[in-house]
């Protein structure tokens, strides 16, 4: 990262932080009047509280915004969040959606559309996630071991010999993912249900792939395609899956309290187009614990997270890897997709707490992360080798109605480091 960067990002942080600190003292307020918690909206525009508008469902927040990432570098774009009520609140929990249009510094266009949607008294939750990448991406050997990335494929002289575990190998390619989850509820806070998913990788550019050359030296990304029987120009991901989720959770942008578990077995089939038949197994579980009744936003939050591939084969980019969760939030510290694997299992924690006690604009976390990833390939075994990673952030409640947070986040992992910028909660 550069000095540049870090310089804007402390300014943009002190910036923030004085303006909602210019309030008066909160043990003031306190005396004055009691304290209400605000958003930075009504903080800086200094706009006067209004009792809340219960004929409105629909809670939106959307803005042009400029960020910053490892994995894309400088982002220009517009999102935001989408938060309602398919029925009466007391009855139906909050449906939210985030939809993307983003350009980067590195020559990549993201459109995306992400929705958690439960239906009039709970009858139904659907969950979706539809993207469109014009993609570039730094790739890496499969598994968090320290071997070479590259496993050898017969027929195939590479002459680049042993590298290095960190080294990265450049990729281009777009993407299509279409997934969508239909569960009814079966018992109290209990949903079962059937989804589509489909995954499109096509015009594959493997940059650093040399093989018409005097020193052919091949990537991780071909290898895998070598040794699986996949085009590593293009291939597809179709299948069905069957779902279990218990949600428990009191919101779900920004939760203070509850568990949110989710079973996900994915079944790719020929007949629904896949390159090749293979099944996948994802796991969820997450937890918030309050630590002060009085102020639900000091808490403790637990994530964790397992994929496994249970039989046949799927691609390379349809592997398990860090980073590619329906938020795009997991493992903070590295870049997205360093950890990729058949078998993954990711955990975190998260230390929660309000800087500015009384309004409660301001926020602070404090964060651990741990991945492990296996490569059969290569005989890496699925906890052999564990990447951790830590880091601490700032944020800013931009809609206190949707408990929406704007996030700046540092974090530092293994020869790794990344300053993220995002709305909403990581998890």
């Amino acid at each position: 990262m550069s000095k540049k960067a870090i310089r804007f990002t402390l300014t943009l942080i002190l910036g923030i932080v004085s303006t909602a600190l210019a309030q008066k003292p909160d043990s003031l307020v306190k005396v004055m009047k009691p304290c209400q918690p605000k958003d930075v909206f009504e903080v800086i525009l200094h706009k006067p509280e209004k009792p809340p508008d219960t004929s409105r469902k629909l809670s939106t927040f959307f803005l042009p915004y400029i960020a910053y990432s490892p994995t894309k570098g400088f982002q220009l774009g517009v999102g935001g969040s989408l938060s309602w009520y398919m029925g009466k609140s007391r009855e139906t929990n909050q449906s939210a959606a985030s939809a993307t249009v983003e350009f980067t510094s590195k020559d990549q266009k993201l459109f995306q559309l992400k929705s958690n949607v439960y239906t009039n008294r709970n009858q139904w939750f659907l969950q979706g996630d539809w993207r469109y990448y014009f993609y570039s991406l730094p790739t890496y050997g499969l598994g968090t071991g320290y071997g070479d990335p590259v496993p050898p494929v017969e027929g195939i002289n590479d002459t680049a010999g042993d590298r290095n575990w960190n080294e990265s190998f450049h990729v281009k390619y777009r993407w299509l993912k279409v997934h969508q989850v239909f569960s009814h509820r079966i018992m109290e806070d209990l949903y079962a249900g059937i989804g589509y998913h489909l995954d499109y990788h096509y015009d594959i550019d493997d940059r650093d792939l040399r093989l018409d050359t005097a020193n052919p030296m091949i990537t991780p990304h071909y290898a895998y395609c070598q040794l699986h029987g996949f085009n590593p120009d293009h291939y597809l991901s179709s299948g069905l899956s069957f779902n279990f989720v218990y949600d428990t959770r009191d919101n779900m942008i920004n939760p203070y309290k509850g568990y949110y578990v989710t079973v996900n077995y994915r079944i790719n089939q020929t007949w629904l187009g896949s390159s090749k038949p293979g099944s996948q197994l994802w796991v969820e579980f997450r937890t918030y614990i309050g630590l002060e009744k009085k102020l639900p936003r000091h808490l403790l939050a637990f994530w964790v997270y397992g994929g496994f591939q249970v039989s046949g084969v799927v691609p390379y980019f349809d592997l398990w890897a860090t980073g590619f969760d329906q938020m795009n939030s997991s493992g903070r510290g590295y870049i997205q997709g360093r950890w990729r694997g058949e078998n993954l299992v990711y955990a975190e924690a998260e230390y929660r707490f309000p800087i500015s006690r009384c309004s409660q604009v301001l926020g602070g976390v404090i964060f651990a992360n741990a991945s492990t990833a296996s490569s059969r390939d290569q005989g890496v075994s699925l906890f052999e080798f564990i990447r951790p990673a830590a880091g601490f952030g700032l944020r800013i409640m931009a809609s206190k109605k949707s408990r929406t947070n704007i996030l700046i986040d540092f974090a530092i992992g293994e020869k790794a480091n990344g300053l993220y910028f995002s709305a909403q909660e990581v998890f």
